[in-house]
């Protein structure tokens, strides 16, 4: 198994542009659509004025629903920059947002299984998801 890691994803709460024809769909409807283990894709957007590392997430639908949080954009930019096979997959949705699992090297991601080190029940938001940590080089 290749190098993974889980990202959080942010800014669920702001709206999406409106198309014409459909009308706008919110963030939060369209990650509780999301299943764990579909595809999500990761887009660049340096035209951002808030963020010109900013990476949005979208919903294997074309749907947006949210960011990769601002100290993450800039390793996975970085990543996607040097043409790294980067392949994501919706986790899960939390109170907050939701979570990714990215594929560093081109292998499909795979969920990690969920631990209960707190003694909490694993369906609850606050369950860990282990990972190593890997550097930001």
């Amino acid at each position: 198994m290749g190098r993974m890691m889980s990202l959080a994803v942010v800014g669920v709460d702001h709206p999406n542009p409106r198309p014409k024809a459909r009308g706008q769909i919110n963030r939060r409807f369209e990650i509780a659509l999301c299943r764990a283990g579909e595809p999500v894709h990761l887009i660049l957007e340096p035209d951002n004025k808030a963020d010109p590392s900013a990476i949005m997430v979208f919903s294997d639908r074309d749907i947006q629903i949210g960011y990769i949080t601002a100290e993450r954009a800039p390793y996975i930019g970085k990543l996607i920059h040097h043409g790294a096979d980067l392949r994501a997959i919706f986790q899960a949705a939390a109170d907050w947002g939701a979570w990714i699992r990215v594929s560093l090297d081109g292998d499909e991601p795979t969920l990690p299984a969920v631990t209960n080190e707190a003694g909490s029940d694993p369906s609850d938001d606050d369950a860990y998801y282990s990972d190593p940590i890997w550097p930001d080089d």
